[in-house]
């Protein structure tokens, strides 16, 4: 007598009973591209602080009642150095004492003639700011004054934004796999677009911020949800497409419109109404966005699923079989129901260190992608072009995602483009002042591989998790990684003490991490796994035999062992 098990039985018994419907029919297609449309406004939200909190060229303001000749008016502002030139320009945030000034002014003495300024005495902006409008009517940076001694508000904005991302990440995923895909789906996306609308009447920075961090919540939690619901439901083949190229592609496509709309819109309130506007439009989507079948499954809801599968049929113009899952898949599944958590990312060794890899790599995928698309308003040109520029980079990052992904194995996929885009960044450094354009190519460059390296990130943690797990698992490694987006604009306020450092900083750790991630599993021609005993091992955790199953294993997964076939 021999004992033996069948290993991915449970991983292609979904699979197998759905492989009638197809791959790519007008269910699959409706799915695929209604899904990737509710990405877009992600694409508006997640990186429009860039001109939102833009900081405009500013002087300190005196007024207009001042009685002072136009000499003296002019020479009001003492002269500093500015970084990293050198070249004297007028100080942003100090003021020869007006006093002073206006006493000069009367005596009839002229400004580096009759009166060396080195030794006239100064004050702070005590009248607030005039800014150069050339650019933008407005921000929140000219709203609120936020510079000189408020300037550190201006990185916390983006940070409280991340905050919000992070939470998102935190409860979103366990919330759609208690919930379901489709319900947390449409909530979040209705809370990012209201919270986005009353975003443009906020009247202080503090309710900014405050509205500011549920749009992040919304934002991360929509764009985790539809990518689940997507993987889940799309077969083998679409998947891929979907889980790289696909969300990414539309996201990058939002990214692109953000400095259209930013360019025709020059005022910030003005530009959050417009950005709000798209979220609207994804209402309509509920009724033609199933949930997913998988999730009705691991929830002993049968009928629903057997629904969406006979729906799904009928668009693709298949004939339905009369049993679509069989008794014992019933049985299977409905045995294989049990609460996760966050907990269980990190109860066995092998998920354990699978988790905290990912947790790395996601983290230091994102200060690499965050601050360099943050950066763009600080390089040399026109902002517009060059945010439009760090958006276009991203649709061939992302084609190359697909083709990595379709080819090529995910482990070397991701490890090659996180090395290369830190050697991209690190080689920043070693370019002179004067060679502008060609810093900004290796920036440009270290972006595309950085935002490679994103989209495998996601699609490869999706496959490495089990269904049971899915949605938590992506839902914590995004949340895990916001530590990074959280800080990421702080690497970019590095900017004032050296210009190199941030780069040296991110470039070290995205080539250390594409290193590290060399130990990952890789799960190329593999089907999703169902449950964790599923899973691919990582290197140096045990392999259990495969005839045999632990007992903690048979605690966890009691219809394991109706797969167990006495041959």
């Amino acid at each position: 007598m021999k004992v033996s098990l069948s290993i991915t039985g449970n991983m292609t018994d979904y699979e197998a009973a759905t492989a009638f419907i197809g791959e790519w029919g007008r269910f699959q297609q409706e799915v695929f591209f209604l899904l990737c449309m509710s990405i877009i406004p992600n694409g508006f939200t997640a990186l429009s602080i860039v001109f939102l909190a833009d900081t405009l060229p500013h002087r300190c303001l005196i007024p207009a009642h001042v009685n002072l000749t136009a000499a003296w008016r002019n020479s009001s502002i003492p002269l500093e150095a500015d970084s990293p030139s050198g070249t004297l320009v007028p100080s942003k945030c100090a003021r020869y004492k007006l006093q002073d000034v206006l006493d000069f002014s009367d005596r009839g003495l002229l400004p580096g003639l009759d009166v060396n300024l080195s030794h006239v005495s100064t004050e702070g902006c005590l009248d607030g700011w005039e800014y150069d409008r050339s650019v933008y009517i407005s921000t929140i940076i000219s709203e609120w004054d936020l510079v000189c001694d408020d300037r550190w508000k201006n990185p916390l904005t983006s940070s409280i934004f991340f905050c919000g991302v992070l939470s998102g990440s935190l409860v979103s995923g366990q919330l759609s796999d208690r919930y379901g895909r489709k319900n947390v789906l449409f909530v979040t996306i209705a809370i990012q677009t209201v919270a986005t609308f009353l975003l443009a009447f906020s009247q202080s920075w503090v309710m900014f911020c405050a509205i500011y961090f549920i749009v992040g919540l919304g934002a991360i939690s929509n764009y985790v949800t539809a990518f689940v619901l997507g993987a889940e439901i799309l077969g083998q083949h679409v998947r891929p497409v979907f889980s790289t190229a696909g969300v990414s592609i539309f996201f990058a496509v939002g990214y692109m419109l953000l400095p259209l709309f930013a360019f025709f819109i020059r005022d910030w309130r003005m530009l959050i109404l417009g950005l709000a506007l798209p979220g609207f439009f994804c209402v309509p989507l509920w009724w033609y966005i199933p949930e997913s079948p998988r999730w009705l499954l691991s929830q002993g809801r049968v009928e629903e699923a057997e629904a969406i599968i006979r729906n799904a049929a009928k668009k693709n113009k298949i004939e339905a079989p009369s049993v679509i899952f069989s008794p014992l898949q019933i049985e299977l599944q409905s045995d294989q129901r049990k609460a996760y958590n966050i907990c269980d990312l990190l109860r066995s060794p092998n998920i354990r260190w699978l988790s905290i890899t990912l947790w790395l790599v996601w983290n230091t995928v994102a200060i690499g992608y965050f601050a360099l698309s943050l950066n763009t308003s600080n390089l040399h040109g026109n902002v517009f072009f060059n945010c439009f520029l760090s958006a276009l980079v991203e649709i061939p990052a992302y084609t190359l995602s697909w083709v990595m992904f379709r080819w090529f194995s995910r482990r070397l996929s991701l490890s090659s483009t996180l090395f290369m885009g830190g050697l991209f960044l690190l080689l920043i450094q070693l370019v002179p002042a004067n060679q502008i354009f060609l810093a900004i190519t290796l920036e440009m460059m270290g972006k595309f591989a950085v935002t490679t390296a994103f989209a495998i990130v996601y699609a490869y943690t999706a496959e490495l998790y089990p269904t049971v797990l899915r949605n938590t698992a992506l839902g914590t490694c995004s949340m895990v990684s916001r530590v990074g987006s959280i800080i990421a604009p702080y690497f970019i306020y590095l900017r004032s003490y050296s210009v190199s450092l941030p780069y040296i900083l991110m470039g070290s750790l995205t080539a250390l991490v594409g290193l590290l991630s060399l130990l990952l599993p890789d799960t190329r021609g593999m089907p999703l796994p169902d449950t964790i005993t599923h899973m691919q091992r990582f290197p140096g955790c045990c392999q259990k035999k495969p005839n045999t199953l632990t007992q903690v294993e048979e605690n966890e997964n009691p219809a394991e062992r109706k797969s167990l076939v006495v041959q």
